[in-house]
């Protein structure tokens, strides 16, 4: 059974147990509810799966290997006990939950890398992620959340977002200024979710659109992401986006879609 906890080994919902305290030990509760309140009662809480840890913890976390001792209740996602035996903290998260926790933990932010030099290779990732971006909302949240939990998609989109998508909105829209529209955050967004869905590498097949199994098919709004280079598509123009101060230092190339196909305007 799995444990999270905070950071500091402290459990979420009280902050007064100490679980990488009590490594080796016993704990025990005496204040607990009755079965007939279910799983999510007064008791201490522990799951199989250590992504069903996340329906009472947070991202960042540390996670503990323990077992369950006097069961109280339980459902398939989680068991309530009297007493846990703490057996063992698990370090490599990532190899636990079996997706990269480290890097939702500390997302890459795109802007805060020096926006290179647009090449043609910039130019040729810009172009086929034109041709799957519509699909990338529908296919990570759905893939996502079947294959690790609701939960934790929630928790990873979040943490995602919240470091990352105000200060890419404000910059894509300092520079854009009147192309601004819907269709430009919609853009905006479909890399956000092209990159959450790479830290999944475990889902081998993406809902809604066909690609060859194991293949990531948003990884080129991935590659131009980790390169500092964010995509926006105001329904005319593709533009890409860059630099630590986006509305002054921003590299763009225009590419502009015509009859079905992209290509660059010099």
């Amino acid at each position: 059974m799995y444990k999270l906890t905070r950071p500091d080994g402290f459990d979420f919902y009280s902050g007064t147990i100490n679980y990488r305290e009590n490594i080796g030990k016993i704990i025990r509760v005496t204040d607990f509810d009755l079965p007939s309140f279910g799983s999510c009662g007064k008791g201490l809480h522990a799951s199989r799966n250590p992504n069903d840890c996340f329906i009472g913890a947070e991202i960042p976390c540390a996670a503990f290997l323990v077992k369950g001792i006097q069961r109280i209740a339980g459902d398939k996602k989680k068991s309530r006990y009297q007493a846990v035996k703490v057996l063992k903290e698990i370090k490599d998260l990532d190899s636990l939950f079996g997706w990269k926790y480290s890097e939702a933990k500390n997302p890459i932010h795109p802007f805060k890398i020096p926006a290179p030099k647009i090449t043609n290779y910039h130019i040729e990732l810009l172009e086929k992620w034109d041709s799957v971006w519509t699909s990338v909302r529908g296919a990570v949240r759905v893939s996502v959340w079947d294959s690790v939990r609701g939960t934790v998609g929630d928790f990873v989109w979040n943490s995602v977002r919240d470091f990352v998508w105000n200060s890419v909105r404000g910059s894509v829209g300092d520079s854009v200024r009147g192309a601004v529209r819907d269709s430009v955050w919609d853009s905006v967004g479909g890399s956000v979710w092209a990159y959450v869905g790479s830290l999944f590498p475990n889902i081998r097949c993406w809902k809604y659109l066909k690609h060859k199994r194991g293949e990531y098919p948003f990884q080129p709004a991935v590659d131009l992401w980790r390169v500092g280079l964010v995509p926006s598509y105001d329904g005319n123009i593709w533009r890409l986006h860059g630099g630590k101060k986006s509305s002054n230092s921003i590299r763009e190339k225009i590419i502009i879609r015509n009859t079905g196909r992209v290509f660059a305007s010099i």
